[in-house]
């Protein structure tokens, strides 16, 4: 038995296909395809395309994720972009407020008082570390990657998704750094997360048969640098950040057609779900360890 085979068109099951409508995501056949702004959908979709309330909503052009295509398919990566940028300039002039925001286990000499930190309580640093950037070339370099890799993602996933896989992808590469490194050294950056998109880019790449090998090749440069000595960056958090991102763009990107797309949103879910529970009991045994220790 042939477990390989394509679905079949809904409307002619005997031919096998390998396109799905945007809108409805069920099989077609080149017979019942209707190119449309962005790839193809089926007579029926098209037929409602021009009703209102519900069923225009219901059926609204589709990212190749699932998420509804939106006007400004850039929206997101420009938010986060404009939110990095903004945290540089307040660190600048409020240098102060970056030792609030920098992820570090615990510490007490910097401050002269108590221990403050991640294993105190303040879990807020897991996520507002990959906000914070000290150096202008910093914040450049990981801008200009957020938006090579947003401009790849954000229009493929979806808004929400796109959102999720950044956010998740930091959360993933702090707890990694949390969990590894010693407890009193600062670590800041988006690099992080930046790492995630590139591992869901490198699994979008492949689920859409598009060239892999230039993102491959960026990645294994990047990982060459991390482990320069010289560059002081954090192996933890972009290993972290890329194992995250991969895991998450797998899930995310889960088949529309055949038998993935029965369960394609619990699978895509969960999988956010998942990650973020594991993400959440690396930090956990950390902050256990600490507690130990102190």
């Amino acid at each position: 038995m042939d477990t390989d085979r394509l679905p079949g068109c809904y409307r002619h099951p005997d031919r096998e296909t390998g396109i799905s409508c945007t809108r409805c995501e069920r099989p077609i056949c080149p017979d019942c395809m209707i190119s449309a702004s962005v790839g193809f959908q089926c007579p029926e979709c098209v037929r409602g395309g021009s009703g209102t309330g519900h069923g225009r909503a219901a059926n609204a052009p589709r990212t190749i994720a699932g998420g509804v295509v939106a006007a400004d398919p850039y929206l997101v990566t420009k938010i986060l972009i404009g939110i990095n940028v903004a945290v540089y300039f307040a660190t600048l002039v409020f240098p102060a407020l970056a030792i609030h925001l920098v992820l570090i286990g615990s510490y007490s000499e910097q401050l002269g008082g108590p221990p403050e930190g991640v294993a105190t309580g303040e879990y807020y640093r897991l996520l507002t570390s990959a906000f914070l950037h000290v150096d202008w070339w910093h914040v450049l370099g990981n801008m200009l990657g957020l938006w090579f890799l947003g401009g790849m993602l954000e229009p493929a996933l979806g808004r929400a998704r796109y959102l999720t896989v950044y956010l998740l992808s930091a959360w993933g590469a702090s707890a990694l750094i949390y969990l590894l490194t010693p407890e009193n050294t600062p670590t800041y950056g988006a690099s992080g997360a930046i790492f995630g998109l590139l591992g869901a880019a490198i699994v979008l790449a492949r689920r859409t048969r598009d060239e892999v090998g230039p993102l491959i090749a960026v990645a294994v440069l990047m990982l060459v640098l991390t482990f320069t000595p010289w560059m002081n960056l954090s192996w933890q958090g972009h290993i972290g950040g890329l194992v995250t991102g991969s895991l998450l763009g797998l899930g995310v990107l889960w088949p529309a057609t055949g038998h993935g797309a029965r369960n394609r949103k619990f699978v895509q879910w969960g999988t956010c779900v998942a990650v973020f529970l594991l993400a959440t009991a690396l930090i956990a045994i950390r902050t256990a360890e600490l507690s130990v220790l102190t």
